[in-house]
C-alpha cells in the first residue's frame, strides 16, 4: 500500500508539529479500522472505544511500549516531537503525557509521509499486542 494522496513531500524538512498533525490522523485511522474490523457495533460505542485509545494517556503508554524496538532514526523523530513547543496542554492531560503523545504522532506522521506503511503496521500491532487492545 502507498500513501493516500501521494504528493511529493520530504518529511525530513517538516516541523515535528506538522508531522504530529499528520500522525494524529494516521494513528486514529489505524484505531478506527481495527475497531470496525473487530465487529459491527453502534457508532457511539465505536467512538467511545476509539477515544480511549487515542487520548494522550493511551498514546503516551503506547510510546513506552514501542521504545525498545525503535530504530535510531525513529528515536530521533520521537525526540523532536517530544521537545516541540506546542503552546498549550489540554486540561485533561499531564504535560508529560501530552508531549509523549505528540512524539508518537510525529513518528506516525513521519513514517506515513515516508511511505513506510509496513513499519507503521508493525508498530501499531506491537501497541495492540502489549496493551491488549
Amino acid at each position: 500500500m502507498e500513501r493516500l494522496f501521494n504528493a511529493e513531500c520530504d518529511p525530513k524538512l517538516l516541523s515535528p508539529l506538522t508531522l504530529a498533525f499528520v500522525g494524529d490522523g494516521v494513528f486514529e485511522l489505524f484505531v478506527r479500522e481495527r475497531l470496525v474490523c473487530a465487529g459491527n457495533c453502534p457508532v457511539n460505542a465505536l467512538h467511545q472505544k476509539s477515544v480511549r485509545q487515542v487520548c494522550c494517556g493511551a498514546q503516551a503508554q503506547a510510546l513506552q511500549s514501542l521504545l525498545p524496538i525503535l530504530t535510531q532514526e525513529e528515536t530521533d523523530i520521537l525526540r523532536r516531537g517530544r521537545n516541540a513547543h506546542t503552546g498549550h496542554v489540554p486540561k485533561n492531560a499531564s504535560p508529560a503525557d501530552y508531549h509523549a503523545a505528540t512524539a508518537l504522532e510525529a513518528l506516525f506522521g513521519y513514517l506515513y509521509l515516508c511511505g513506510n506503511i509496513e513499519r507503521l503496521r508493525q508498530l501499531f500491532e506491537e501497541v495492540c499486542r502489549i496493551q491488549n487492545i
